[in-house]
């Protein structure tokens, strides 16, 4: 913990609230006396559907926690936990309809739709850790499959069995369901049909580790799925079926010794049983846990995939770098993210100016802003920050260049080009390459410009001027110069130095006071999406 003079505030290793986090998990392995252990974080992933800026979030920020308990002086371990034994319930928008043979067959049971994989659960599972390997993050992977036919859960799996009655009490105590009451907390996968949910457990004898089930039919949404009929028995050691998530978490915790693990509101209850089946029941302390809520569409959805607006990860990681991505999960803890693609150019922006405070090149408010935000650009840099500062060319210069730029020269234009607007670029800088890549792959696919630069002011006259040119600009022709001769003509009208207004277009649009013909630029970017972008920073601007 670094401490600065009694005048100044207490900064808690690198000063975000990923170190606030990270000391209250050591104060509380310190009570328990386990601090001298590794501590193991975890995050868990349903292999059920394609993974989505949630899911990875999750990961993420269980990530960022790991990094600020290691910046704190202490071991610690990423566990990803792939509950690939999950059923599928139904099928995921996008997938093939040939899915819906195997609905209540264990993921991990399904074939690759793909043909790529092993199975549909591996699959998916692959896509999530791409993602993860894409951004840098470190983990030990763990998939349910694996942890059952291994027999990392015996143990729990007897304890939780042998003490059903008042397991299913608990559940009913939090959750008012009284399904446990009548049935063992436990799936097995039906030796005749294969599915997994549509089993009821009935009875558990302890001396053979055996439970008795009989496969009747699961609840969908909106519809029920019958079950075979057959009734039969398992051996729980054999890893031919799987806990209920609503005792599982706390087996999982056992097992794997897990000190930390954050979780989504949507999971408060899940987590309220699992804690007391891990000190009621297996006789050990929960985890500590942060929660967070959930990404959100603009239209304060959340991002579901049964709603289809959902983002994947690799999406993101095409228009923006690794480090945007883990910035929009590092930023900030609390409350319900909007987000969409669209931001993408913003976060990238902000990542801009983290590093320029990392580098000295501006100075925070004050000593505690100055040291979380160089934490949380060297987070996001998973601790591993470069020795030098990168390119920082405005986004929607770079998407104009790459747009404009003759095919198959594109890299030595747009240097030549940046060159000429004052930008020294290193060609040689790979992080160069890699945002000229993605401001290609943005001009291809968006269309729509950045968002507008609101850190400035305008007067009366400026902002009467922004708007009258955005007027213009929508119901002109393509004519280029048209376009920029009437900079001139507002300007004139509205009592302005052409100079001034020209500047002003340009940080609106652009982010930089130069930058290239706006005539041309105003074109290739789509006359309707350059006026919506000025007349949205003019009304903005004019609210303050």
């Amino acid at each position: 913990m670094l401490t600065h003079k009694d005048s100044e505030p207490e900064i808690i290793g690198k000063g975000t609230w990923l170190d606030s986090v990270a000391q209250r998990i050591i104060e509380r392995e310190r009570k328990l006396g386990r601090l001298g252990e590794v501590i193991r974080v975890e995050s868990g992933l349903g292999a059920s559907g394609v993974p989505h800026l949630g899911n990875y979030g999750d990961v993420a920020r269980a990530h960022g926690v790991k990094m600020a308990l290691e910046s704190l002086g202490v071991k610690a371990e990423l566990i990803l936990f792939s509950d690939d034994k999950d059923g599928l319930r139904k099928v995921p928008a996008g997938l093939p309809k040939t899915l819906a043979k195997y609905i209540g067959h264990p993921v991990s049971n399904i074939p690759d739709p793909f043909g790529c994989h092993p199975s549909y659960g591996s699959h998916m599972t692959s896509l999530l850790r791409d993602a993860l390997d894409q951004t840098g993050i470190e983990y030990s992977h763990i998939s349910a499959v694996e942890a059952y036919a291994q027999g990392l859960f015996n143990r729990q799996i007897h304890t939780i069995l042998s003490n059903s009655e008042k397991v299913g009490r608990i559940i009913k105590e939090v959750l008012g369901q009284e399904k446990y009451t009548e049935v063992l907390p436990y799936f097995a996968i039906c030796k005749q049909c294969g599915r997994i949910y549509t089993t009821k457990a009935l009875e558990y004898d302890a001396s053979r580790h055996v439970v008795k089930y009989s496969c009747e039919g699961m609840q969908l949404r909106g519809s029920f799925l019958e079950g075979c009929g057959y009734t039969g028995e398992v051996d729980v050691y054999s890893g031919q079926g799987k806990l209920s998530w609503k005792v599982e978490f706390a087996a999982r915790w056992s097992a794997l010794k897990i000190a930390y693990e954050p979780y989504g509101k949507d999971l408060i209850e899940s987590v309220k049983v699992n804690d007391r089946i891990m000190e009621e029941i297996l006789g050990e302390p929960a985890p500590y846990h942060t929660r967070y809520e959930h990404f959100v569409d603009k239209t304060g959805r959340r991002l579901q995939k049964s709603v289809g607006n959902v983002i994947a990860p690799q999406l993101w990681l095409k228009y923006g770098p690794p480090q945007s991505l883990l910035l929009l999960m590092f930023k900030r803890s609390t409350g319900a993210r909007p987000v969409e693609l669209k931001d993408v150019p913003s976060f990238v922006a902000e990542l801009d100016n983290l590093e320029d405070v990392y580098f000295g090149k501006t100075k925070a408010p004050d000593s505690k802003d100055e040291a979380k935000l160089r934490g949380l650009y060297e987070y996001v840099w998973n601790r591993k920050p470069p020795t030098s500062p990168g390119p920082h060319v405005p986004h929607n210069l770079m998407v104009y260049l790459a747009k404009v730029a003759p095919k198959g020269k594109e890299e030595s234009f747009v240097i030549e080009k940046l060159s000429g607007y004052g930008y020294k670029v290193d060609q040689s800088d790979p992080r160069f390459k890699q945002r000229l890549q993605e401001a290609e792959n943005w001009a291809r696919d968006m269309e729509t410009t950045a968002t507008p630069e609101l850190n400035i002011r305008l007067d009366g006259p400026e902002r009467d001027a922004v708007l009258d040119f955005a007027t213009i600009v929508s119901a002109s022709s393509d004519d280029e110069n048209y376009i920029q001769n009437v900079i001139f003509t507002t300007a004139r009208k509205h009592g302005l130095e052409p100079g001034k207004l020209f500047k002003t277009l340009y940080r609106i649009l652009i982010g930089s006071e130069s930058g290239p013909r706006l005539g041309p630029y105003v074109v290739a970017m789509g006359r309707e999406n350059v006026a919506a972008t000025l007349v949205r920073a003019a009304k903005k601007v004019g609210d303050q």
